[in-house]
């Protein structure tokens, strides 16, 4: 089987016919290269970043032009996991602050601005919210929170809340992240 699916398998099976490619980026680079095509809007994951990838039935054609535009999406993704870096990184409390110590409006400070730049990312397009909610459990993970205790959290904090092609108002992020906040200071 290659590598690359023919066009017309694109179009058949969307699903399967992605998984050596994903397989391969992910044997090759690691795990965080499996949302290389988790594609804005309606792709072959909703709710995502990657603007150069729409879906396997629109960006698959032939191996010499899929096999860039495959590279080029990796590249957006990886590039979106090293931003989220430069954010987590910006909005953790600071070192020597244990997380239950520190104040509520931290963790809403950090709240707001992690659904904002999803948002604003993934443009609110369709699923939007999914990919939000795994950032900020990704960010209660880099900060030392246990996974079952962050999505949690998490799940109080935006579940369903947010809904697909609308961008969240400001009493929605506020609110979402007043509720993130009490959820972590409730961590004991």
């Amino acid at each position: 089987m290659p590598l690359l699916p023919s066009a017309e398998d694109a179009r058949e099976d969307h699903w399967r016919s992605l998984e050596p490619v994903t397989e391969f980026l992910a044997g090759r680079y690691g795990r965080w290269a499996c949302g290389w095509n988790w594609s804005v809007g309606e792709g072959d994951v909703d709710g995502g970043v990657v603007e150069v990838w729409c879906c396997s039935s629109d960006s698959v054609t032939t191996p010499d032009a899929t096999a860039p535009l495959v590279v080029e999406a990796l590249q957006e993704w990886r590039g979106w996991l090293e931003d989220l870096t430069e954010w987590f990184a910006a909005l953790s409390p600071p070192d020597s602050t244990p997380v239950s110590s520190a104040g509520l409006w931290h963790w809403e400070r950090a709240c707001t601005r992690l659904v904002t730049v999803v948002a604003d990312r993934t443009q609110a397009e369709s699923g939007w919210y999914g990919h939000c909610m795994q950032v900020l459990r990704w960010f209660l993970a880099y900060n030392g929170i246990d996974e079952g205790q962050a999505q949690e959290i998490v799940k109080n904090a935006v579940g369903g809340r947010f809904g697909s092609w609308i961008a969240p108002d400001v009493p929605a992020v506020d609110a979402v992240s007043s509720r993130f906040a009490r959820g972590v200071g409730g961590i004991r």
